[in-house]
């Protein structure tokens, strides 16, 4: 137990999150204004650091796709701010782009009783990292992404290698230098954002970076799996009024019917804006739509310029 614990202590030593920042050394006796400052001027440096892993975040957003055309899903696994920026992105997926709740899965290690109050010793143990894929079952369609901002947390790592030897896809998204990682995956996607505003404070710069992350991979996902027309969200469900009235909105700007018009229109299109546009903009009645749309991936651009094509 001893040796487990210096060797821990020698891991942390050395990681960029548990540095120093040599720019915030005088914050605790800084005023409002300068600390806010200061928070910012750090803050402004991540997307840099994104931007420099384009490349990887595009390999990882065609792999979940990939996924999703076979039927799998995207799992996320965390601890703490890691697992909970998780969660957050995939109970967002549904209303925003119509998926399945089932579609995209957070874990977080410690279950749900973490999201809400820290469960600090779950991250502990790699079993229960294995053990939380297994409750959902894991099976090889789906793809795992591992998020970690120290890279080291045995739950993540647990999580990674079941999915390994599941025969998933393995993502891994983490705020220190792929170097100072020891897990393999497919695709690695390491944001360095430095030493943090308040050391080990990883609910910082190092969780700004993987929201942005996070973002990225489902939304680049669903774009691609034709859940935006043009830039707009057009696959959402009509779950509450405000969604609703967005539908009209939508359904308005593109087509230019009135608002009773648009509300009629999403009432013959079973309440679903993809279809509604269609019928609209192709003059289909609601099966061909459906038809037109599933035909070509649910990308409403294709099933226009296909009936285009066909009218000249």
């Amino acid at each position: 137990m001893e040796e487990n614990k210096q060797k821990l202590f020698s891991q942390l030593k050395d990681l960029d999150t548990e540095q120093r920042n040599t720019n915030t050394r005088e914050i605790d006796v800084a005023d409002s204004l300068e600390i806010a400052r200061l928070i910012n001027a750090e803050d402004q440096k991540v997307a840099g650091q994104v931007e420099k892993k384009l490349p990887a975040i595009a390999r990882a957003i065609d792999l979940i796709k990939e996924a999703f055309d076979q039927g799998g899903r995207l799992i996320y696994a965390g601890a703490g701010t890691s697992g909970r920026l998780g969660i957050l992105d995939a109970v967002e997926c549904p209303p925003t782009f119509g998926t399945d709740p089932g579609q995209v899965i957070g874990l977080i290690a410690g279950g749900k009783e973490a999201v809400f109050r820290s469960q600090e010793r779950a991250e502990d143990y790699e079993s229960n990292g294995r053990e939380a894929l297994r409750d959902v079952d894991l099976n090889s369609r789906d793809i795992v992404c591992g998020i970690a901002a120290s890279g080291r947390t045995p739950y993540v790592h647990g999580a990674l290698k079941e999915a390994k030897e599941t025969g998933c896809h393995t993502l891994f998204v983490t705020t220190v230098p792929a170097s100072q990682i020891t897990i393999d995956v497919d695709v690695m996607i390491d944001i360095p954002v430095g030493p943090e505003v308040i050391m080990g404070s990883t609910r910082m710069k190092s969780g700004t970076a993987q929201k942005m992350v996070l973002n990225m991979l489902t939304t680049g996902a669903m774009i691609r799996k034709g859940k935006v027309y043009e830039n707009v969200m057009v696959d959402l469900q009509l779950a509450n009024q405000k969604l609703e009235e967005r539908s009209k909105r939508i359904v308005m700007m593109f087509t230019g019917v009135d608002y009773e018009q648009a509300g009629e229109w999403l009432e013959k299109a079973g309440g679903h804006v993809k279809t509604a546009l269609v019928m609209i903009l192709a003059g289909m009645e609601r099966g061909e739509a459906e038809q037109q749309l599933q035909e070509n991936n649910g990308f409403i651009r294709k099933v226009l310029q296909e009936r285009t094509m066909k009218s000249e």
